[in-house]
Parts: structure tokens; sequence; C-alpha cells
């Protein structure tokens, strides 16, 4: 077995940013399987215009679990992101059925909420710890902010 050499000076540093990144891995699958679910059984009005977006949004959660993830194995560390684990580590409010489509809005938002929570406490956390880290943060806060507007517009007075 071939041994991993930690990119940072230290040990304690590299298991901080995974600490504080696997929270946001766990928060953008389960955002991605929950956003397909709710993608799948949107119905109503906006249908055509929530379905799409739904898509970018899935696409995105994708990506940004993927440079999430694979800085956390840049710095030495494996991550557990199982179907189970996710799971065991994530909760939802998109429901398991057909959903109107300002429901599924708001449920989803909620979720991305939750996401934006994890990768705020990884962004501070990260601070003149490992900045390469907190720059993955940030792009993820930069991407989960703007599906946050462009679906929460749906629903706004």
């Amino acid at each position: 077995m071939s041994e991993t050499q930690m990119i940072l000076e230290s040990a304690t540093d590299a298991m901080t940013a995974s600490h504080v990144l696997t929270p946001m891995v766990l928060g953008l699958q389960a955002l991605a399987v929950n956003g397909k679910q709710a993608h799948w059984n949107v119905r109503g009005e906006n249908f055509v215009a929530i379905h799409e977006l739904l898509d970018t949004i899935v696409g995105n959660a994708q990506t940004s679990a993927d440079q999430a993830a694979e800085r956390i194995v840049a710095l030495g560390l494996p991550v557990d992101a199982r179907v189970c684990t996710v799971a065991a580590g994530t909760s939802t409010r998109v429901a398991a059925g057909f959903s109107q489509w300002d429901d599924s809005v708001r449920d989803l938002v909620a979720d991305i909420d939750v996401v934006i929570s994890a990768t705020r406490v990884a962004i501070e956390a990260l601070d003149g710890v490992d900045l390469p880290s907190q720059d993955v943060a940030i792009a993820v806060m930069q991407t989960l902010e703007k599906d946050r507007w462009f679906l929460s517009a749906h629903v706004a007075d």
C-alpha cells in the first residue's frame, strides 16, 4: 500500500481542513441527490423552468462536492462520502413523491441553506490554517449563493 504525503506543514492543519470540508462534501452530495429527487417530481405551472434549473443546481452541487473532496484527498486524507455516510450525516426537506413547484423550491432552498451554513463555518475555520482550502470553500459558497438566489427568486414577493 502506498502512503500519501501531506502537503501542509502541519498534520493538525490538514486534519482541521478535512474536518471542516467534510460536512460540505456530505451536504453537497445530499443536495445533488435531493435536488434530483425534486427535479423528477416537481409539478405545477412553473414545471419546465424549475425542472431545468434543478438540473443545473444538481450539477453544481456535484462539481462542488468533487472540488472539496479532492482538496481533502490532496491534503493526504481520505473522504467518506458513501451513500450510507451521506444519509447518516444529512437531512432534507425535499418530499419523497410529487410536489408542487413552490413547495419544491422552498424545500430545496432550505437544504441549500444547511450547506451554506457548513460552508460558512469552513471558510471561517480555514482562515490562516489553509488558504487554498479556504479558496475552495469560498468558490463553493459563491455557487451555492447564486443557486439559492435563482431558486428563491421563483417564490419571492
